[in-house]
């Protein structure tokens, strides 16, 4: 196969996923349509080195994860963290369930690799997953790698439904109290008013047209390397993943300036380096033999099974404490099976399907967008990537 054609059909695949994923209002993931596709292709005629033969490599994918977690630490907004500390609370609560009921229950099922494989891709989104499926795989568990993949593939099928379900719950709810006069119309929404481009304190004397997108990706690679360098000069004290110093260095290159936010969209680049890292999570799955497929689909449902209670348990635990009602509680910890753009998709979709009224709709918006956005955040982006570099070395 050429490697052009191989280019074609892989990236169709892609954009089939995200059409039925559009068209049915993201009830069917993205992901889970891709994955089949890559399935039956890998099946039937694709050659096994399909997506490297369209040009992506291993190593240019650790490239790519490089930037995009050094890239995920200048999102991190200290402000609105600040006003979300509930929110952060409860979603640590929600990922705490997961860990400590899959430990307690899912080690009694299944062998202990199976447990820690599992608790970073359904706690988290794509890089989780690709950390944990490399991890395997470098071990020599190769079914135990593509399961990495299934549950990150799989996890959105609960939490989508189950979200939109409470989520319903609590929009009645606010509606209710807001329609009896309960509760004030601030005409405000946190959550989507736009935060001002931050300066680069770092550069602020150098004219605006040296930033180039060149420039841009150089200071990102140079994040990246300290992480990398730093992981290196530490190996022989303490064991740290170089990905998860890259989100502590993104967050740190960003608060004093040398970044700003949202650095690799501005450099042009995310779009591409999240389709080479997506094209590479579904080239996990060539190893993937039917029976290797109905082999894992008892442990995928318990696990999600049981990662749906220990989410639902504690988080209605401190949702209680902080005074939060349970429906937004289990809402906001549902957030890390699929974080964004879903949550964000899924909580805007409730609104419109409550009310078609503008103070009412931003009511809403206002209560219940900004501590979704915050949950995914917190748990798809750090929580999850530190896990599976914690994780990743007990394989």
């Amino acid at each position: 196969m050429s490697q052009m054609l191989a280019l074609v059909i892989v990236v169709a695949i892609l954009f089939i996923g995200d059409l039925v994923s559009t068209r049915t209002k993201a009830w069917i993931p993205s992901v889970f349509v891709s994955a089949v596709l890559f399935l039956i292709g890998y099946w039937t005629f694709f050659p096994q080195d399909i997506v490297a033969t369209a040009g992506v490599p291993p190593v240019v994918v650790t490239m790519m994860i490089y930037l995009l977690i050094t890239n995920m630490g200048t999102l991190l907004s200290i402000q609105q963290l600040k006003e979300q500390w509930k929110t952060i609370l409860i979603a640590l609560a929600g990922i705490l369930g997961i860990v400590v009921i899959l430990f307690g229950i899912g080690t009694l099922l299944f062998d202990l690799k199976t447990v820690i494989v599992a608790i970073p891709p359904l706690v988290g989104g794509v890089l989780s997953s690709l950390i944990m499926s490399e991890g395997a795989a470098n071990a020599g568990l190769t079914t135990l790698s593509v399961f990495a993949i299934v549950i990150y593939v799989m996890a959105g099928f609960a939490g989508y439904p189950l979200t939109s379900f409470v989520l319903k719950k609590e929009g009645i709810m606010i509606l209710g109290k807001f329609r009896k006069g309960d509760l004030a119309f601030t005409g405000k929404t946190s959550a989507s008013s736009d935060e001002s481009e931050e300066e680069l304190k770092m550069f602020r004397k150098m004219p605006k047209q040296y930033n180039t997108d060149y420039f841009k990706f150089f200071r990102l690679a140079f994040v990246g390397f300290l992480a990398y360098l730093v992981s290196t000069l530490l190996d022989p004290l303490v064991s740290i993943s170089p990905y998860v110093l890259c989100l502590l260095f993104g967050i740190i290159a960003k608060s004093i300036g040398f970044l700003e936010s949202h650095v690799l969209q501005k450099a042009n680049g995310f779009g591409i380096c999240v389709m080479i890292l997506m094209l590479f999570v579904f080239d996990g799955l060539k190893v993937a033999t039917p029976s290797m497929i109905l082999e894992m689909i008892y442990p995928l449902i318990v696990t999600i099974v049981l990662g749906v209670i220990g989410m639902y348990i504690f988080s209605f635990i401190m949702g209680k404490m902080l005074k939060v009602s349970k429906n937004m509680a289990f809402a906001i910890s549902l957030t890390a099976f699929y974080g964004f753009p879903a949550d964000y998709i899924i909580t805007n979709e409730v609104i419109n399907s409550l009310t078609q009224d503008e103070k009412e709709r931003k009511v809403l918006t206002d209560h219940m967008l900004a501590p979704m956005l915050v949950g995914g955040f917190i748990s798809v982006t750090i929580v999850s990537v530190v896990l599976a570099g914690i994780f990743v070395g007990f394989l």
